[in-house]
């Protein structure tokens, strides 16, 4: 049995696993949000600020999609071309034509390409959310932002273009194999590590003072059966005016974070609330779920692209010989980058549901559905939200429940409906 037999046999148990994991740890029923409560809270709303939360969505709206379309245009150019072989072919040149120094720095030569193209776009939405009020930043602090976030990209990625093509240079044949065992253990590894090692890298934390809301804090995680190790207050101020807190880490490295901007805006009670919702997700092994999904998906990828090597067409679009060759990673990024705007709504529509479950969870932990609707209504209020987005948009990119779907989902629970 050839190893194309055994890459074919294993990508079917893979997506098996992935399909019966998401249908078992995903929470598929979402508790009532009946659209007359949803209209009801939206009329609560002030209608200056929802106008206000419209027109800011609908500035960042064409930068966005322009964005989008502008990185698939670069991907597809530098993938489905001989193009970005070409590039591949430059970097490594000054090494002797490597195969490591291509891999490496030939794939970061394309991503920054990518990147580059896309960042006047990226410029334009800052000037949009500083007219708005929710940067804070200067051109300054968002160019180092900027290459704080390029350095982590480029350490991260020349890191796995490295242990990609090594696999891919010492086991020609059975790369896929050892790349989807990597990729999966890249991912869980990641979850540990990122929050207590990349965090630190774009805010500040310091220890929440002891004090009456801190207290209350740590003994809503006891009560909640959910251990964390401190609460900490990130100086998120510095770059925003958006409000927002959130559990960090697994295990040992778990904390409750709050921004400062948090509490400069909200109400302890409405802080409480939103803390009991994080800890919905720890509670209920969101993160877990995420990684397990995460790895999984990983590996089904690998996989993937060694099958989609074997077609003829595609690899000669590329002007390579195989699509495990460093010459190849245009293509690698044009065929992931597709797959992730195919796969996109359907992740957006799982986080939405576990979202919803963890609104749940904060209701029932709190027993207080107004001071979660008002919280609500604080985040959609400072972050401009669009409190009622167009549908399908909201189907194709939300992560979350819209605001007006929260507070209906509050009013439905307090009646009794779940």
């Amino acid at each position: 049995m050839t190893p194309r037999f055994w890459a074919v046999g294993t990508f079917a148990v893979l997506l098996v696993a992935l399909i019966g994991f998401a249908a078992v740890a995903v929470p598929w029923h979402r508790a009532p949000a009946p659209r007359a409560d949803q209209l009801a809270a939206l009329g609560r709303l002030p209608a200056e600020q929802v106008a206000r939360s419209r027109a800011f969505h609908a500035a960042l709206r064409p930068g966005s999609y322009a964005g989008m379309a502008l990185g698939l245009l670069a991907v597809l150019l530098l993938g489905l071309t001989p193009l970005g072989a070409r590039l591949v072919e430059f970097a490594g040149r000054p090494f002797g034509d490597h195969w490591l120094a291509r891999a490496v720095l030939g794939g970061l030569l394309v991503v920054l390409v990518t990147e580059l193209l896309t960042l006047p776009l990226a410029a334009w939405r800052h000037t949009i959310v500083v007219r708005y009020g929710i940067s804070t930043q200067t051109w300054g602090g968002w160019s180092v932002d900027l290459l704080k976030s390029f350095g982590v990209g480029a350490i991260l990625g020349a890191l796995v273009l490295a242990g990609f093509f090594t696999v891919t240079h010492f086991a020609p044949r059975w790369w896929w194999a050892f790349g989807a065992a990597g990729a999966a253990g890249l991912v869980v590894l990641l979850s540990f590590v990122l929050p207590v090692v990349v965090e630190p890298v774009f805010n500040r934390f310091t220890p929440m003072s002891d004090g009456p809301l801190r207290t209350e804090l740590l003994q809503l995680a006891a009560r909640d059966g959910v251990p964390v190790k401190d609460v900490l207050i990130a100086d998120a101020s510095r770059r925003t005016r958006a409000v927002n807190a959130y559990v960090s880490g697994l295990g040992p490295t778990r904390r409750i974070v709050v921004y400062d901007t948090m509490l400069a805006e909200a109400t302890p009670g409405e802080i409480v609330s939103v803390t009991a919702h994080e800890l919905g997700h720890a509670k209920d092994n969101d993160v877990l779920t995420g990684t397990i999904m995460g790895a999984l998906g990983a590996a089904v990828a690998v996989v993937a692209l060694y099958l989609l090597g074997s077609w003829p067409w595609l690899i000669r679009l590329a002007g390579v010989d195989s699509i495990a060759e460093p010459r190849a990673i245009g293509l690698l990024l044009a065929v992931t980058t597709i797959a992730g705007l195919i796969s996109g709504p359907a992740q957006s529509f799982v986080s939405r549901r576990i979202e919803a479950r963890a609104d749940v969870h904060a209701l029932e932990l709190t027993a207080d559905a107004q001071t979660f609707e008002a919280m609500q209504r604080r985040l959609g209020t400072v972050n401009l939200s669009d409190p009622d987005p167009p549908a399908w948009e909201h189907a194709m990119f939300a992560s979350h429940p819209s605001t007006v779907q929260r507070m209906a989902a509050a009013r439905a629970w307090a009646r009794g409906d779940r």
